[in-house]
């Protein structure tokens, strides 16, 4: 009997390929946390590192957890990624491999702001790691009396590259703001006060009629009235250094070195809380200035704007700018009278609850109403704005 041909083997069926994930349910799933992992399905991969890393810092806030967001009861980790047994160090790791740079600021500002991871800011080895960014410049300018000598050196990273960063972006703005002024007015027809004798005689000398005795004018010259005005006007930046101005303390400091300098306008710089510190003479150099500013403690805005009234020499020609969130701890019927007296002298006086990029200030509206009942222009600006406020006033002679 002959054995029937052996049936060839069915060969097996290939695996199917795992299905992609939808990435719409997976960022859904980054920020609720665990608790939606029942509607949007588990995480892998890189997603899964992602959701540890924001695990880490957002976790730890109870409020979420409260709500379902986050952290859940049913919320567990893997990898031993907790909170305890991942370091600073591990985390920024983590989030600089993980996240677009965006994204990385974010998270570090609310480490630092939000969370108040000091070491981030407060350990050498986490600030070599940081990137460097405005949040987190605040953040050492608030916790460097706590830093030793090695710390400290690692901190200036951070100052130098947000201030060289700012001085790129503002100085152009703020120095055309300024120079443009001069060209504001092209079409104005000269006065008879700007007539300059000696310089139109030297320029038509050779029109000189010798049977006449005269001189033909074909080109008369004129002085400068912008000119002249611009070289008599000061700026007085008197900027507030408590805590929470920490942005705005910035910004002045930058500010006042794009305008250092220019011709014609002489720029101060006075810091103040319960003293007076007058930063004038650091100005060209605005990290280390920042490095000599501490924030905190308690603010007297009568003593700074009584000692900027001492440093106006031509009321006129003077412009106080006053960076305060104007939650005096002074005396403020001082405050107002010393401002009511210097705008009757002809000072602009502004009183400015923010100077910064974002502009959005959270400051004492009472007495700013007083101040500008006193005659202060009071509001908030970005140092571009600024600029072009006193380029105005400057042009304006």
């Amino acid at each position: 009997m002959t054995a029937p041909p052996p049936t060839p083997s069915t060969p097996p069926a290939p695996l199917a390929p795992p299905p992609t994930p939808d990435p719409g349910l997976e960022r859904w799933r980054l920020i609720l946390g665990a608790p939606a992992e029942a509607c949007t399905g588990p995480l892998g991969g890189e997603a899964a590192a992602r959701d540890a890393a924001l695990d880490w810092l957002y976790g730890r806030d109870p409020d979420l957890g409260r709500r379902g967001v986050r952290r859940g009861p049913t919320a567990t980790r893997e990898g031993g990624h907790g909170p305890s047994e991942v370091t600073a160090v591990d985390w920024l790791d983590d989030v600089h491999r993980l996240f677009p740079k965006e994204t990385v600021e974010r998270l570090e500002r609310d480490a630092v702001e939000q969370y108040g991871i000091d070491e981030i800011v407060t350990d050498p080895e986490v600030l070599s790691r940081v990137e460097p960014s405005q949040s987190l410049l605040r953040a050492v300018l608030r916790t460097k009396h706590l830093m030793n000598p090695r710390v400290l050196a690692a901190a200036r990273r951070i100052v130098e590259a947000v201030v060289e960063d700012l001085t790129r972006r503002l100085r152009p703005e703020i120095r055309r703001s300024l120079t443009g002024s001069r060209n504001r007015r092209p079409s104005r027809i000269p006065l008879s006060r700007d007539f300059d004798l000696k310089g139109t005689l030297r320029a038509n000398l050779a029109h000189y009629q010798p049977e006449h005795r005269r001189v033909l004018i074909e080109r008369p010259r004129f002085h400068s009235r912008s000119r002249r005005h611009l070289e008599q006007w000061q700026l007085i930046l008197l900027v507030d250094q408590s805590g929470s101005m920490a942005g705005s303390v910035i910004h002045s400091a930058v500010t006042a070195a794009c305008l250092w300098g220019l011709p014609g306008l002489r720029t101060h710089l006075v810091a103040f809380d319960t003293q007076v510190v007058d930063l004038t003479a650091d100005v060209p150099d605005p990290v280390e200035l920042l490095m000599g500013v501490q924030l905190g403690g308690g603010t007297d805005i009568a003593r700074a704007v009584h000692y900027a009234a001492g440093l106006v020499e031509n009321p006129r020609r003077t412009v106080v700018a006053l960076v305060t969130d104007f939650y005096e701890g002074g005396d403020p019927y001082r405050l107002v009278r010393t401002v009511r007296d210097m705008a009757a002298q002809g000072v602009t006086v502004l009183g400015l609850a923010t100077l910064d990029e974002e502009a959005e200030p959270a400051y004492d509206r009472e007495l700013a109403a007083r101040l500008a009942e006193a005659g202060a222009h009071v509001g908030a600006m970005t140092p571009g704005r600024l600029a072009e406020f006193v380029a105005e006033k400057v042009g304006r002679g």
